[in-house]
């Protein structure tokens, strides 16, 4: 039992910290994860904000339909490379241009919060254009990440290195993939069945 004298609670808009007398964490409440939704401008000031904290920065991109193991997976290895990772989120219009009219399946706002619940993200801020170099030109990351099967062409790529940063490809993990669910879901949901 935690007694009234030996501890104290920390708060802040987003969250409260019980500490023990020896700066021991006992226990965290949830914070407002839509907080972590940004846009560009808001992206832009706390980046500075960090970096004059001297953390780094990671920024990683992407539809993130539907969500999968895969995906978690691979946002745990860009956080593990620095300090704070901002995921750069491809907007409705943005992914009908590149994937197709059926996608995206969720909608950019509900795709948004659920990639803001992640622990391992920091920052959510979605983005129109084709390609998220503009995104990451005003952010200017330290440290880019993208999966593997893009080591043919990460945009962005020649602003972070001008910069001094770094671009980091990660593996993918097998078997593991948005489009192959929506696969598996018709094959058992599909036309005709119940």
């Amino acid at each position: 039992m935690i007694g009234k004298q030996t501890c104290r609670i920390f708060q802040s808009l987003e969250m409260a910290v019980l500490v023990g007398p020896e700066a021991e964490v006992i226990g965290l409440c949830a914070m407002n994860t839509a907080s972590k939704i940004l846009n560009w401008e808001q992206m832009v000031n706390e980046r500075a904000r960090l970096k004059s904290s001297g953390k780094a920065l990671v920024f990683t991109n992407g539809a993130f339909d539907i969500l999968h193991a895969g995906h978690v997976t691979y946002l745990e290895y860009a956080r593990a490379q620095g300090d704070a990772l901002c995921v750069g989120l491809n907007s409705d219009a943005s992914v009908r241009r590149y994937k197709g009219e059926k996608r995206p399946v969720n909608c950019q706002d509900d795709r948004a919060r659920v990639l803001a619940g992640l622990a391992c993200v920091d920052y959510v801020v979605v983005f129109d254009e084709d390609e998220p170099r503009p995104l990451i030109a005003a952010v200017i990351p330290d440290v880019l990440v993208k999966g593997g099967d893009w080591a043919h062409y990460v945009s962005g790529r020649d602003v972070v290195e001008a910069n001094g940063g770094r671009v980091l490809l990660a593996d993918m993990v097998e078997g593991r993939s948005t489009t192959g669910m929506i696969e598996r879901i018709v094959n058992a949901y599909g036309a005709g069945r119940e």
